[in-house]
């Protein structure tokens, strides 16, 4: 009895594989999302003001990291969760792939956030005059929560390897 509940709870780890599946569709439709707002912004980047080009691009920026967010988690989460991914020697492999572990993952999403973070923060104090004053100091109590949770994090990790 004890052999096969140990064998189905090892078993059901391939439940995890369709959420990771549905995470490569998540990026498809960031992909087209991007590129909906690279063909709005092309026609009318001559009639833009600077600044409103620079908040469509730190956006675009946002969407790039969400994007290499959701490939990290997508690839090393399957591989370290449910099975090892079985890529050619003649085909291009990514450097990490292989080497990052749950703990490692943890960290690069905890980085990521703190990125994507910085690019909101940076794309609301562009548009400040629009903002009202008390969610302006929401944003940058949210992303000083993610930088210290981030750093906190690390610490901890740091701790526990010694």
């Amino acid at each position: 009895m004890e052999r096969f509940i140990e064998n189905t709870m090892y078993a059901s780890r391939w439940l995890l594989a369709p959420i990771y599946v549905g995470l490569s569709l998540g990026l498809l439709a960031l992909a087209l999302k991007f590129f909906q707002e690279v063909f709005h912004v092309i026609p009318n980047v001559f009639a833009m003001a600077e600044a409103d080009l620079i908040l469509v691009l730190l956006s675009l920026i946002d969407m790039a990291l969400v994007g290499g967010l959701l490939v990290m988690v997508m690839i090393s989460g399957y591989e370290n969760f449910v099975s090892q991914l079985d890529i050619d020697e003649s085909k291009e492999k990514l450097s990490w792939l292989g080497t990052m572990d749950s703990t490692s993952l943890k960290m690069k999403v905890a980085a990521s956030i703190v990125a994507i973070s910085s690019i909101h923060l940076l794309r609301v104090f562009m548009d400040a005059k629009n903002v009202d004053p008390v969610h302006l100091q929401w944003y940058v109590i949210i992303h000083m929560t993610f930088v210290v949770s981030a750093f906190a994090m690390g610490y901890l990790d740091k701790l526990t390897k010694h």
